[in-house]
């Protein structure tokens, strides 16, 4: 059983799925047992595979969050020798390689997602739903033209991304954002996550159009209409409006930029090229974002544990565990690494235009312990400080150490509570409907499982 989940953390989450269910035909309840889930012999017979396959994904990717550090990178020029001989870099990007260009991230105190009162919302997510999106496209389009690119200029951050890919080096950049600025910083082995606003498309018949086609409305905050299935709707005598552009079928006949919404299918570019990816990846960098999104978050499942892993955010991710955190803003991280690997990165927004300017010969960064840098903007709490040094100097940390940190939350902590050892009992097909979401949920343990009714329903 220990050799299965030495080979998970070598092969990835697909990988060793595909290997042992599609290609050897090893029951699914065989492969649980490797991560004490057991099914009772009733469940099993009428359980198929289909309704299991989820649960066995949910169980071997969260024990692929607990990640060992590697031994071999402890200090920043471990990382720049990393970089220095690395063939094949993997770059995750969030909304914090984007904020310094003025483009708001979600989840600070002042991203977009602290307007709830604001917008009157329920949930922040609610913002960037599908299904709220059809029936009150309004909230998005009063807020679309802060994130829509037309005036802002790639960061350091972005610059950087493309002299990785100048020095032959990048992989793909998986970028979460839906600003283009990647493509405005003309890097071309990029993957749009989470698509962007370059095209729209209407929600109801499909109609696609070049992105420009709707900024007028997204800057004047107006709901677009679809020009091929919408009827214009002509004023009666009795009707004061003076809008010329009325029009009927609204919520149903309108544009949408081609941004992935919270309910939609991500590209499927997303899963044929990091199928592909993760056989070469030699070097995973995160930049700017929290990997809170799934599928994007599982991008660190997928990986072999034995590449190394980098983090350049403004807060500790604690939910999984890098090899190194430098911990700041990306634009200053960035060029400070750029500077040791003697790289000329250029940008306007850099003291003296150039990372070789007189005005960056000074370091900026504070060493903490193995593993952990801290760069202006950090945020970070002095606990989480505290409890990593007390851990045998972080060696051993695996992401159940990082509970502590500010960016925690409550469920990143059910989580991080989880133990290995603990063992589960699945008695009836209703309680194999229900493992996903509770497993995902942090919920379902050896100690709640007795609350399992005769019906399986806790």
């Amino acid at each position: 059983m220990e050799e299965l989940k030495e080979e998970a953390r070598e092969k990835g989450l697909m990988k060793f799925i595909e290997k042992h269910i599609i290609q050897e035909s090893v029951p699914v309840p065989k492969m649980l047992e490797a991560f004490n889930i057991y099914m009772h012999p009733r469940a099993a017979m009428v359980a198929t595979d289909l309704e299991l396959i989820p649960i066995l994904r949910s169980v071997v990717n969260r024990y692929l969050r607990k990640r060992r550090r590697l031994d071999t990178v402890n200090t920043l020029d471990d990382v720049v020798e990393l970089i220095g001989k690395a063939n094949n870099i993997m770059i995750v990007t969030g909304a914090g390689v984007s904020v310094s260009c003025g483009i708001p991230d979600f989840r600070s105190e002042t991203g977009i997602y602290s307007r709830l009162q604001e917008y009157q919302l329920d949930d922040p997510q609610q913002m960037f739903d599908i299904e709220y999106f059809r029936d009150t496209p309004e909230i998005f389009y009063s807020f679309a033209k802060e994130l829509y690119p037309a005036n802002y200029q790639p960061s350091p951050s972005h610059l950087f991304v493309k002299m990785v890919e100048e020095k032959g080096k990048l992989l793909r950049n998986y970028t979460q954002n839906i600003d283009t600025l990647e493509h405005k910083a003309n890097i071309k082995r990029v993957v749009n996550c989470h698509g962007s606003f370059a095209t729209a498309s209407c929600v109801t018949c499909g109609f696609k159009v070049d992105g420009k086609e709707i900024e007028d409305f997204i800057m004047a905050q107006t709901v677009p209409p679809c020009p091929q299935c919408a009827t214009p709707v002509k004023p009666s005598k009795d009707d004061e409006s003076d809008d010329d552009n009325d029009y009927s079928n609204r919520g149903k006949s309108i544009m949408k930029p081609d941004i992935t919404f919270f309910g939609e299918r991500l590209p499927a570019e997303f899963d044929n090229l990091l199928a592909i990816d993760t056989d070469q990846v030699d070097l995973l960098i995160v930049m700017g974002s929290s990997l809170k999104v799934s599928p994007v978050s599982e991008i660190m499942s997928q990986i072999p544990h034995s590449v190394p892993q980098i983090l350049i955010n403004r807060t500790p991710i604690t939910h999984m565990t890098f090899d190194m955190q430098l911990l700041g803003d990306s634009d200053i991280v960035v060029p400070e690494l750029c500077r040791m690997l003697g790289w000329d990165l250029k940008h306007p927004k850099l003291p003296g235009g150039s990372v070789m300017s007189e005005e960056n010969k000074t370091p900026i960064y504070t060493f903490w312990r193995d593993g952990l840098y801290t760069f202006p903007g950090a945020v970070v709490d002095p606990k989480y400080v505290y409890k990593l040094n007390n851990s045998e100097n972080g060696r051993n940390s695996t992401s159940d150490d990082d509970d502590d940190s500010k960016s925690s939350s409550d469920e990143d902590e059910k989580e991080n509570n989880d133990n290995d050892d603990e063992v589960v009992v699945i008695e009836n097909k209703q309680q194999i409907n229900q493992q996903p979401q509770l497993l995902q949920q942090g919920i379902l343990t050896a100690t709640n499982i007795e609350s399992v009714n005769d019906n399986g329903v806790l």
